[in-house]
């Protein structure tokens, strides 16, 4: 009432202006470029002006932080690459703005389909960063990427991915979700020493049996 409320609010920008030079002094210059102070800015100890001077500054990235998609692949005892995409296609069913597109492989003698993509391309400027295709993966070939910094100058043929572009190998996903894989990992253990025990178990009642 009677503009208390304005004078307020310009009390707390000012309180927040003054402390931003306190904060210079008390780093002695470092406070944009030390990582030190960059942190205690930006935790609950933080004194004055909050705003990141990127791209000299940059906030750590959530784990869970999701960009465009990317392929996985394992990589083979002699280095080769073992793509986990299948080209069975439900990414591109359930990706909302329709922005995948997938050229099965077929065996070039008996024309039957291979599981593995000839050819895999993503639309980043169509893509809405969802995660449904990530999602909906039955074989955890496509995670979420945390490199937002795509921009280019040509959007007519660098913005159309590749599977050359796409494709990474699981150790880049471990290192950018490594909670995600480490489950992912244990889940996949526990199923193979499932199957294990039932392939010893149907082995033993066949001994039996005989």
């Amino acid at each position: 009432m009677y503009g208390l409320g304005i004078v307020r609010g310009l009390g707390v920008t000012l309180k927040h202006f003054i402390d931003s030079y306190v904060d210079d002094f008390r780093w002695l210059g470092k406070r944009y470029t030390s990582r030190e102070a960059f942190n205690v800015r930006q935790g609950v100890k933080g004194r004055g002006v909050f705003t990141v001077q990127y791209p000299e500054e940059r906030l750590d990235i959530p784990e869970r932080f999701r960009y465009i998609p990317f392929l996985l692949y394992e990589e083979g005892p002699n280095g080769e690459q073992v793509d986990r995409c299948t080209s069975c296609g439900i990414c591109a069913k359930v990706c909302p703005p329709q922005c995948i597109w997938i050229e099965r492989t077929n065996d070039p003698k008996t024309g039957r389909p291979i599981p593995a993509p000839k050819a895999f391309f993503i639309d980043i400027d169509i893509c809405m960063n969802c995660g449904y295709c990530a999602e909906y993966c039955p074989f955890d070939a496509i995670k979420m990427d945390h490199d937002f910094e795509i921009a280019s100058y040509d959007r007519t043929t660098r913005h159309i991915w590749n599977k050359d572009k796409l494709s990474k190998p699981v150790s880049y996903h471990a290192q950018i979700h490594p909670t995600d894989y480490a489950a992912e990992e244990a889940a996949r253990a526990a199923d193979e020493a499932k199957k294990a025990a039932k392939k010893a178990g149907a082995a033993k009642k066949a001994e039996e049996s005989v």
